[in-house]
């Protein structure tokens, strides 16, 4: 079982920054391939961005170059850098795991329990 807590969601402004983490914890977390999804009011859920066990990067085309995922295992925390954010960007993001590698299409294993990003044009 993996357990996972996300943090530093907000309101911010059309252009601001703001780092999500999300903590992991149980046996092997490093092990597993990590992401983040998306959910905005009245849409389904959207993949953002993946990373995987040996720290190579995925991110889906309306964050690319705005986005950049990352984690440091020795602190089992997953990290997403939000830059140039947008009001579409506004949405519930979740941290996701997996032993299998992060998709858009499948859903993964374990899930947070989702942060808020809110941002006014």
């Amino acid at each position: 079982q993996v357990q996972l807590v996300e943090s530093g969601g907000g309101l911010v402004q059309a252009g601001d920054s703001l780092r999500l983490s999300c903590a992991a914890s149980g046996r092997s977390v490093g092990t597993y391939n990590m992401g983040w999804f998306r959910q905005a009011p009245g849409k389904e859920r959207e993949f953002v961005a993946a990373i995987n066990w040996i720290a190579s990067t995925y991110y889906a085309d309306s964050v690319k170059d705005r986005f950049t995922i990352s984690r440091d295992n020795s602190q089992s925390t997953m990290y997403l850098q939000m830059n140039s954010l947008k009001p579409e960007d506004t949405a519930v993001y979740y941290c996701a795991a997996d032993r299998q590698g992060i998709t858009a299409t499948i859903p993964p294993t374990f899930w947070g329990q989702g942060t808020q990003v809110t941002v006014s044009s």
